[in-house]
This record gives structure tokens, C-alpha cells and sequence, in this order.
């Protein structure tokens, strides 16, 4: 007799029930270091004139992604923590996935077209105006968009329409595809093989973009004459190359795998990373490492030189 799931339990940090509480704690005030972070470096770039070039404009919109990529996933796990009921529906379920998966594969091709945009400035500086318009820049940003929310769209898609039957626990802290799948009341290798698919589309393909960009950008750096014009050359790309190891690196070990042995406690920790730190790490980066904003940063504090 099979019986339509009408929610599902996320059973993720059940395992540490003596740490619910500092773990709200830690993620709360890391959470609200994010949006805190975010938000000001969305004001900072919105404000200063001299910051109205495309690699800001590339990380204003990186920053409202993440945002809204936190946000699809944060505050239900922290009701979570201290809740006695760890349910989600089959339907908030199925919206939440529907926006991880959609923000994260946009921050994907956003960090590319980052990648581009530093390409560019280095290997055809005279050409980078043409090159990188505002035009340019609006197109990128809403191909980054419209993509990954299509493949979101399809990924949901495919796993929700999987059977699910009875009281289903989710190894998880929030809906994500792999726990989801494991779920379900059959085994569908072959929903696995799609999806899989299309995390190698996203992640690997926006990986291997990002890679040659760095290899003609490494190139054209070669050839300067002067240390001092490599350093500053390489100087402009050391933020968000940060940025793309730990986002990359997190995505890759927990998507880019056609049949993993799931282990809750080794997935719960790197889902974390990619969840909570690396949203956080993205204003911080932009904000110590980068001149430009650090110093936009002083002056709206009031701070001289």
C-alpha cells in the first residue's frame, strides 16, 4: 500500500542533540554576518561612482545571489534546531531545491563571467570596454540566470516526480538532491545519471571556463617585463580566484559524483562550507583583499586616509 509523503523529517543534526543550541547560536550570528556583509558591499558598490565598472557590477550581483542562496536554506535550518518537529512539507521541500539549486548554479556561471571579465581587462585592455559593455555585462548576468534556474526547473522536476511512500526521513539538514533521491521508494539509476549530468554541466563547465581564462590571463602575465606590473596584474584576479577554489572545491566533492557512498556526518560538514562559510567568505574577501572597496569602505565610515 503506498501512502503519498506529505513531508519529510531533515533528520541532519539530529546525531549532536547536546549541540542544537550553540550550533543556532554559531549559525545564526554567522548568518547575519553574511547578510550584514552582503548587503553592505551591494551599498558600497551601489554608491561609489568609481566602483560602476563591470567586475563590481559582477560582484553586486554575486553578492544578491548569495544572499537569496542563504536565505533558501538558513532560516528553516535554524527553526530546525530548536524546534522539537523537524518537518518540511513534500511542497517547501520541492521549493527549496528548486531555489538552492537555481542560486547556486547561477553563482556558478556569475563566478565564469567574473573570470571573463578579469581575462579580458589583462589579455585585451584596449578591447575591454567593447568587450565588457553594460550590454555585455546584462546579458551575461541574465544568461547566468535564466540557465541555472532551467536546469534547477529540471532537476526538481525529475526528483519530485520520483514515488515517495509513507514517513520519510531525509539525511540531511535541507533538501538537497542526493539525500532527497535516497528517500524515494525505488532505486532510479537512471534519474541519478540526469542529474548527474547536469551538476557536470554546471559545475565542471563552469570550472573548466574559469580555467582557461586563468591560463590566457597566467600567459599574458609572463610576458610583462616588470615584477612590479605582474604583481599588480595578478593582484586584480588573487580575489576572486579565493573565491572560486572554495566554491568550486566544495561543489565538486559533494555534486561531482556518479554513485557516492552517502555518509550524513562527512556531507553535513561540507554542506555546511558550501551553506554557510563560503556565502560569508565572499564579502570578506572582496572587502580585505580589494583595494578599490576597502578604501569605498573607509570613506563611508568616515575614515581618512
Amino acid at each position: 500500500n503506498e501512502t503519498k509523503v506529505m513531508e519529510f523529517i531533515l533528520i541532519g543534526f539530529s546525531e549532536f542533540p547536546d549541540l542544537q543550541i550553540p550550533l543556532f547560536v554559531f549559525f545564526f550570528l554567522t548568518y547575519l554576518a553574511t547578510l550584514t556583509g552582503n548587503v553592505l558591499l551591494m551599498a558600497i558598490i551601489r554608491l561609489h561612482r568609481h566602483l560602476h565598472v563591470p567586475m563590481y557590477f559582477f560582484l553586486s550581483v554575486l553578492s544578491f545571489s548569495e544572499t537569496c542562496y542563504t536565505f533558501a536554506v538558513i532560516p528553516k535550518m535554524l527553526v530546525n534546531l530548536i524546534a522539537e518537529e523537524k518537518a518540511i512539507s513534500f511542497t517547501g521541500c520541492a521549493v527549496q531545491m528548486f531555489f538552492f539549486i537555481g542560486f547556486g548554479g547561477t553563482n556558478c556561471m556569475l563566478l565564469t563571467a567574473m573570470g571573463y571579465d578579469r581575462c579580458v581587462a589583462i589579455c585585451k585592455p584596449l578591447h575591454y570596454k567593447v568587450l565588457m559593455s553594460n550590454r555585455v555585462c546584462s546579458h551575461l548576468v541574465v544568461f547566468a540566470a535564466v540557465t541555472g534556474f532551467t536546469l534547477s526547473l529540471i532537476d526538481t522536476y525529475f526528483i519530485f516526480t520520483l514515488p515517495f511512500c509513507g514517513g520519510k526521513e531525509i539525511n540531511h539538514f535541507f533538501c538537497d538532491m542526493a539525500p532527497v533521491i535516497q528517500a524515494a521508494c525505488t532505486e532510479n539509476n537512471g534519474i541519478e545519471t540526469v542529474i548527474f549530468i547536469f551538476c557536470i554541466v554546471v559545475v565542471f563547465g563552469s570550472f573548466s571556463l574559469i580555467l582557461l581564462s586563468y591560463l590566457l590571463i597566467f600567459n599574458t602575465i609572463l610576458q610583462i617585463p616588470s615584477t612590479e606590473g605582474k604583481r599588480k596584474a595578478f593582484s586584480t584576479c588573487a580575489s576572486h580566484l579565493t573565491v572560486v577554489v572554495m566554491h568550486f572545491g566544495c561543489a565538486s566533492i559533494i555534486y561531482l559524483r556518479p554513485k557516492s557512498t552517502y555518509s550524513l556526518q562527512e556531507d553535513t560538514l561540507i554542506s555546511i562550507t558550501y551553506t554557510v562559510v563560503t556565502p560569508l567568505l565572499n564579502p570578506v574577501v572582496y572587502s580585505l583583499r580589494n583595494k578599490d572597496v576597502h578604501l569605498a569602505l573607509r570613506k563611508g565610515l568616515g575614515k581618512k586616509l
